[in-house]
């Protein structure tokens, strides 16, 4: 199971490439179906979905490692320890999964294969959703440019639970009479794979907005070292330069600088930097936005954005998140330990060293930045693995954005796997929302994202540069067959979050247990009958 769910963690993000590969997933997921059908009791289940999991979970998000011990000072083994410790307490989500697929399993494959989608689409939501939530390396990001068609209609977790339905299906049907031999069955699937290859991509033409403005872009990434990063003499005098520099001598119509790109609060600042800053945007034809912590130490702060763009009597710097002009955005889910202290591990963040650690939340579903025709939503970081909270700012579709911005830095992660699986995060909200994504980030991936979720511009990774791009937003009624101009994920689940797919997995499993109980009794009746006669 260890090498089972190893292989499933690759599938997010291959170690050669970063792609992601989607047979492998559905492979991976497989082997542990497979692993089930011979498990005698729930407990003997339960221990291998936790074994495959904790693999899965620790091959997904390793990185956490360089975080906290390469840039966070913490020793190597308790760093190590609390990469393990964090994957195997997430892995109990689906070894209670596992075990209740054993418990209440229908004689039918398709029974079967329909209990297995929702228990596993309970885990992944349970894991993503509760005590702030992780969902990183979920199933469905194995699948972008496959199964992920169908983002737009059931979101990244509905593909997740597609994806364990297949996989259960394939591993059942493989294991079916040997009279039917095996690899005629593992060909028929091979077929079907290519089958589904071709056909996916038709699948996903269907589209429910229509192209709008076009907007140019600079997107800056400034590389600076994140050892050096909050350090005063090197990383801040660096970043204070730089992307003052590039943001006041940009020519685009909006430029974008990364996450903490200013890396001090307001009142840090040099005398004169915000005014400097500023007036070319308040002022002239462009706007900008960039990353910058706003508050103070006694007061608290917040993980921010601010945007700018031509209007001299607009307040600076914005005191509040604000819908037009000095704007401002507070991030809203924040990274525990990172961002934010959950009750009863400060000890724990006093063994590190992470500066500006502990950040006040702003609010869900927060106003778009409009600029030139566009409604530019901002999201910082990690937030965009929430897409039950971006959906939020769909609810009215005359306001709903026509791009995602994304201010990034993960730089605390180095030169890891977890540039390309945040791409891939980025790649699946385009999809589901059918909006492009353009990301600013520190290290990389600064790119362009497509609303079909393609890359079309990028800069180099660990690279200083200036990504300049165009950027068509997504708005209006699909060009046939009008309508709203949002995608069916994005209608209701700005209205219910997550609340049609917990009703749903939650019914499939209580109708198991219903007839798990049906058959148990009609079996313990069948049995007294014998035993009479």
């Amino acid at each position: 199971m260890v090498v089972a769910g190893l292989a499933h963690a690759a599938s997010m993000g291959s170690p050669w490439d970063g792609q992601p590969v989607g047979w492998l997933q559905l492979l991976a997921l497989g082997a542990l179906v497979w692993r089930l059908q011979d498990c005698a009791t729930p407990r003997a289940a339960a221990w291998s979905g936790w074994t495959f999991t904790t693999a899965w979970l620790c091959g997904t998000f390793w990185w956490l490692f360089v975080a906290m011990h390469t840039y966070g000072g913490l020793t190597a083994p308790l760093a190590a320890l609390a990469v393990l410790a964090l994957a195997a307490a997430l892995a109990l989500y689906y070894a209670a999964a596992c075990a209740l697929f054993v418990l209440l399993a229908p004689a039918s494959k398709t029974g079967r294969a329909v209990l297995f989608a929702a228990l596993w689409l309970l885990a992944e939501m349970a894991r993503g959703v509760w005590f702030t939530g992780f969902g990183w390396g979920a199933a469905g990001y194995a699948h972008i440019g496959g199964l992920a068609v169908f983002a737009k209609y059931i979101g990244a977790y509905g593909v997740a639970a597609l994806a364990a339905a297949l996989a259960c299906m394939g591993a059942l049907w493989l294991r079916g009479p040997a009279t039917a031999g095996m690899a005629l069955r593992a060909g028929a699937l091979v077929l079907a794979g290519l089958l589904a290859s071709y056909a996916l991509p038709r699948i996903g033409q269907t589209e429910f907005s229509s192209a709008g403005a076009t907007l140019q872009v600079a997107l800056l990434q400034g590389n600076i070292p994140q050892d050096e990063k909050f350090q005063p003499g090197t990383g801040v005098a660096d970043a204070l330069r730089w992307y003052g520099e590039q943001m006041g001598s940009s020519q685009a119509s909006l430029v974008v600088a990364p996450e903490t790109a200013i890396p001090l609060l307001p009142q840090q600042l040099p005398p004169g930097y915000w005014d400097t800053l500023a007036k070319p945007f308040l002022t002239g034809q462009q706007a900008v936005m960039f990353g910058v912590p706003l508050g103070s130490y006694e007061a608290g702060y917040t993980n921010s954005v601010v945007a700018i763009k031509p209007d001299p009597g607009a307040a600076w710097p914005p005191a509040a998140p604000q819908p037009d002009q000095a704007y401002r955005y507070d991030k809203h889910h924040l990274v525990p330990f990172g961002e934010f202290i959950p009750p009863l591990f400060k000890w724990f963040t006093r063994m590190m060293n992470i500066p500006l650690g502990d950040f006040n939340r702003g609010a869900v579903g927060q106003p778009s930045f409009e600029w030139q025709g566009q409604r530019l939503a901002p999201n910082v970081c990690y937030e965009d693995l929430f897409g039950e909270e971006l959906a939020a700012r769909f609810i009215d579709p005359a306001r709903a954005p026509t791009i995602f911005v994304n201010l990034s830095n993960i730089g605390w992660f180095g030169k890891t796997v977890a540039i390309d699986q945040h791409l891939n995060i980025s790649r699946m909200r385009a999809l589901e929302f059918e909006r492009p994504f353009i990301r600013a980030t520190n290290t990389g991936d600064t790119v362009i994202i497509d609303h079909t979720g393609r890359v079309t511009h990028a800069l180099p990774r660990h690279a200083r540069g200036v990504l300049l791009g165009a950027v068509q937003g997504r708005t209006g009624a699909q060009a046939s067959g009008g309508g709203t101009g949002i995608t069916p994920f994005a209608w209701w689940a700005s209205r219910y979050g997550l609340w049609p797919l917990w009703i749903l997995a939650t019914g499939v499993v209580l109708l198991a247990a219903l007839h798990h109980q049906h058959v148990t009794h009609l079996t313990r009746l069948t049995r007294q009958k014998n035993q009479k006669t």
